[in-house]
């Protein structure tokens, strides 16, 4: 007998059609890897980097002329990777659902702007060294340090939009249980975490302190990190309707 299917993929009796960009075990898995390789900068607090963690760019960690810049560089790369197979098959599965698809294409972003972020690195550690930083100011550096910030601006905007986004598809589509009750209290801390890190560049780049900037980033990714696992937690193991 055929059975007929709704729009959405579920059929009248309830049972759910599998579809192949449905986000299951795979999503998960690969969400949580990816959520661990973007983490491997919190190895800094056993190490010795020479930076300030109250003060410094998390991305100063992977500059050129750091000694375990390498390591970094190539979690990042590892990280952007994974999210971005992780996120391609639910996007182009979920594009009947508005803030499904934005937050799927969100950490798309978030995933292709990191791995191209990690090809950029920093030429050296502004915040860590004065003849850095004055290199910087006069325009002195290559264009991949130049060109960095505008890579992790993409990347931290994909990862506060898929945050707020998803977790609104989770509440407003009825699924993803775990998400829907948890994600409100991430989306809150990451925004706080996002706002002050913004408000900490702009005190910093108008001579006015650092105001714990790097505190302020080291939570904000952090916090995105927690929600990947979380997300990746509330993905069922086999299939259900396209997200």
């Amino acid at each position: 007998m055929r059975i007929v299917t709704t729009p959405d993929g579920e059929a009248p009796n309830g049972a759910r059609r599998p579809h192949p960009g449905t986000p299951g075990r795979r999503t998960a898995v690969l969400l949580v890897l990816g959520a661990l390789s973007y983490s491997v900068w919190v190895a800094e607090l056993p190490l010795a980097t020479g930076l300030d963690p109250l003060r410094s760019y998390v991305s100063e960690l992977a500059a050129a002329d750091r000694p375990l810049g390498a390591l970094f560089r190539t979690a990042d790369l590892v990280a952007g990777l994974l999210l971005l197979a992780a996120a391609l098959p639910p996007l182009l599965a979920s594009r009947r659902r508005f803030w499904t698809a934005t937050g799927w294409a969100a950490l798309a972003l978030f995933g292709a702007a990191t791995a191209v972020d990690s090809r950029l690195p920093l030429d050296c550690a502004p915040t860590a060294d004065a003849a850095c930083a004055a290199r910087e100011d006069a325009g002195l550096v290559t264009a991949a340090h130049a060109a960095h910030a505008v890579s992790s601006g993409l990347a931290m905007a994909g990862a506060v939009t898929a945050v707020v986004a998803l977790t609104v598809a989770a509440r407003r589509y009825g699924r993803w249980p775990l998400l829907a009750r948890t994600g409100p209290v991430l989306v809150a801390l990451e925004l706080a975490a996002t706002a002050w890190t913004l408000a900490a560049i702009a005190a910093s780049e108008a001579g006015r302190g650092h105001w714990a900037l790097g505190a302020g980033q080291r939570a904000q990714l952090l916090l995105a990190a927690v929600w990947l696992l979380l997300l990746a937690r509330s993905l069922p193991h086999r299939g259900g309707r396209r997200g």
